[in-house]
């Protein structure tokens, strides 16, 4: 077992909007280590926003990304050789990853030339509470409200 909890790292913030959230994002959408290719992928993806007429670009995608973050999941449990979906509430830390990873991984899915293209795409249809991402998060919830009565298993 694990003597004590692991320290949060400390992350840089990103050197355009001096956003730690930021830095968070790019690195789920690096790959490989290449951090300035997806520092390229982001800004292009803000860029192509703006060129979209979106004033702000970045509060646009925050907006997408608060948008598609979970509040409860569901975890399977089993109980006297039946297994449970039980819902739960997700910690901060874990809300926000799950969003990050639903938007790059529905806007990868998308149609279109480049990841920075696909990416602005998907953080817009998310900001207006639309896009697969969005309904990922929705899917999420309505099964946490299905399975409400096996809350009384949560651990």
């Amino acid at each position: 077992m694990r003597k004590g909890r692991a320290k949060d790292r400390i992350i840089v913030p990103d050197p355009r909007y001096k956003s730690e959230l930021v830095s968070k994002f790019v690195n789920n959408l690096m790959e490989d280590g290449k951090k300035s290719t997806a520092y390229k992928i982001f800004y292009e993806a803000m860029d192509r926003m703006e060129q979209k007429g979106i004033e702000d670009p970045l509060e646009t995608w925050k907006k997408g990304l608060e948008n598609v973050t979970p509040q409860v999941e569901v975890r399977s449990r089993r109980v006297g050789g039946a297994t449970f979906q039980i819902p739960q509430e997700i910690r901060n830390s874990r809300k926000l990853s799950q969003g990050m990873k639903w938007l790059l991984q529905y806007a990868a899915k998308r149609n279109g030339k480049s990841m920075g293209e696909k990416l602005a795409d998907e953080s817009i249809a998310a900001s207006k509470e639309e896009g697969a991402a969005f309904k990922k998060k929705e899917d999420t919830h309505r099964m946490a409200e299905a399975n409400k009565a096996f809350a009384h298993y949560r651990f």
